[in-house]
């Protein structure tokens, strides 16, 4: 609210001015048509904040860039299409890991419920960057992760195989690999592991799909 209030005075002036821009409280970009523009522009707006309003520049993070190079609010430009930044989808990566961590000692029932409020949220403020190549590769490895936690909560080989014959796998394909002595992250991708706990399963349990959410924000019309 204050950096509304202190900056509605710039954004009258970049008004008058004619310039293209975009402002989130004390966060804007200026679009200009040449490397020499922005720099005059900066120079002169530099003036006016710091002369004018009295507020000081951040030095760090102000400067003229092209707009592929330059990121806003987690944004950025690549070949005029609007892309998350290569940062937010490390972090995004990075939450996602945290919320299927097999070292995390909480109901499976708990861990989907944060990880839908995650997700929806993200793809939420996200999900206009027309961005799909990754999409489907960051649904597959999400529900590989979710079968991981389920192969290290049920823990002895007598439950394993229980549960995933419950859940449509072959008996033999279930025993094999209960008795298997490979990694959780392996045994998740198992013919045993992926008949069981099919894509459709996961889903009724709550699991979005973050292919779906997209689809839904570019494609409304399709997307049911």
């Amino acid at each position: 609210m204050l950096a509304n209030i202190m900056l509605d005075d710039l954004d009258k002036e970049l008004e008058k001015r004619g310039h293209r821009f975009a402002r989130y409280a004390d966060d804007f970009i200026i679009l200009v048509r040449s490397p020499r523009a922005g720099r005059r522009v900066m120079k002169s707006i530099r003036y006016f904040l710091e002369d004018r309003l009295k507020l000081h520049v951040n030095e760090q993070k102000s400067k003229v860039v092209h707009d592929e190079k330059c990121s806003f609010l987690g944004f950025t430009f690549r070949r005029g299409a609007i892309r998350w930044t290569d940062k937010v989808f490390e972090k995004f990566k990075r939450r996602i890991r945290e919320l299927t961590g097999r070292s995390w000692r909480v109901s499976m029932d708990y861990r989907m419920m944060k990880l839908r409020q995650y997700v929806r949220g993200w793809i939420n403020y996200f999900g206009i960057a027309e961005y799909y190549r990754p999409i489907p590769g960051i649904d597959e490895w999400i529900r590989r992760r979710i079968r991981m936690c389920y192969w290290k909560q049920w823990r002895y080989a007598r439950t394993k195989v229980r549960n995933l014959l419950k859940l449509g796998t072959s008996k033999r394909h279930a025993i094999l690999s209960a008795l298997s002595r490979k990694s959780y992250w392996h045994l998740s991708r198992t013919f045993a592991t992926q008949t069981g706990m099919t894509n459709e399963c996961l889903a009724a349990q709550g699991l979005l799909s973050i292919k779906k959410l997209w689809c839904e924000i570019h494609y409304p019309a399709t997307a049911r």
